[in-house]
């Protein structure tokens, strides 16, 4: 397994964050099976154990002994302030959770009121959580940035790899990430966020997109690309929908392209990029291997983008000025 290095603290708590979401991602899913009693004890447990012994005792613990004190020392307030509001919500959090773990291995005995009673609970926490993941990653921790020296960031770094050790050892971020894995792979719970798209929704996205994607699938035939019936960089029409991609470049190009699909499929390489001056533009062509979650090569995407307004840009233009 790869290991886990940051060299921001933010990124470092950010990433803490995304493991959180996977855990809750299965209480989640628990949670909807508890009405009836079909829920999966053990990745209830699981799941609870995870949120509180690493959700609330080692990353809360990073924030409240180390970030939330250095940050209160640069001027932000506790009491009726965001750190105050932090740690009532951790306070919240951790309540919940203790009471849900004592209640999970007897859950399936109890009476349909406190069998829906437990899942209000579990919602509760979730939606508190869910909301005080984007206060910290959206507002807290772009106040931090503002005021926490280079010097007091690297102090953070230590911190909190420190902790990472005594509580789980010279690995611990790799054990975290191992936790979550077992629980989403024996569970089949884990969320991907396309399932919240219609077929509709995704086509207008992908039609919405500021540059021309294509998708060649692992068998190297063209599969699909986008502004079907728009003005495009390449023209292209419907019929080179099946067409092996090595039909689609230049005879000269194909050795290049063959190249760069293997180095796709055996995992040597991870993007090609080119550019080239057509009149007074500039166009970006970019590649990219496509894999599953269980690493397994799907194809290419193909990316071409005009970039020649970006390479032009001075200055900087915030969200403020629009």
């Amino acid at each position: 397994m790869q290991t886990v290095q940051f060299e921001k603290w933010d990124t470092y708590l950010v990433y803490e964050h995304e493991l959180i979401e996977r855990a809750m991602a299965v209480l989640e899913r628990n949670l909807g099976k508890v009405e009836a009693g079909t829920h999966d004890a053990t990745q209830l447990t699981r799941a609870l154990d995870f949120l509180l012994e690493f959700g609330d005792k080692v990353h809360n613990k990073k924030e409240e002994d180390h970030l939330f004190p250095l940050m209160h020392r640069r001027g932000v307030p506790v009491e009726g302030g965001p750190l105050g509001v932090m740690l009532m919500e951790h306070e919240a959090e951790r309540e919940l959770l203790a009471r849900m773990i004592l209640t999970v291995p007897g859950l399936a005995d109890l009476p349909p009121d406190r069998r829906i009673q437990f899942q209000q609970e579990g919602m509760e926490y979730l939606k508190i959580r869910a909301e005080h993941i984007w206060k910290e990653n959206d507002v807290l921790y772009a106040m931090g940035r503002q005021i926490i020296s280079p010097d007091e960031a690297q102090e953070l770094l230590d911190s909190f790899n420190a902790i990472d050790t005594a509580a789980y050892g010279p690995s611990a971020k790799e054990n975290y990430l191992s936790m979550v894995e077992e629980m989403e792979s024996s569970s089949k719970v884990r969320t991907r966020l396309v399932e919240n798209l219609s077929p509709d929704q995704l086509h207008a996205i992908l039609e919405t997109l500021p540059f021309e994607l294509t998708f060649v699938d692992a068998e190297d035939s063209v599969a699909y690309f986008n502004k079907l019936d728009k003005p495009k960089v390449f023209a292209r029409t419907r019929s080179v929908v099946g067409r092996k991609v090595q039909k689609c470049h230049p005879h000269k190009s194909v050795d290049t392209v063959q190249k760069i699909v293997d180095a796709f499929r055996d995992k040597t390489r991870d993007k090609a990029e080119f550019w080239i001056n057509m009149g007074d533009e500039t166009i970006m062509i970019r590649y990219f291997p496509v894999y599953d979650d269980e690493g397994t090569y799907l194809g290419v995407c193909e990316v071409t983008q005009e970039v020649g307004w970006i390479r032009r840009l001075e200055g900087e233009r915030r969200l403020l000025d629009w």
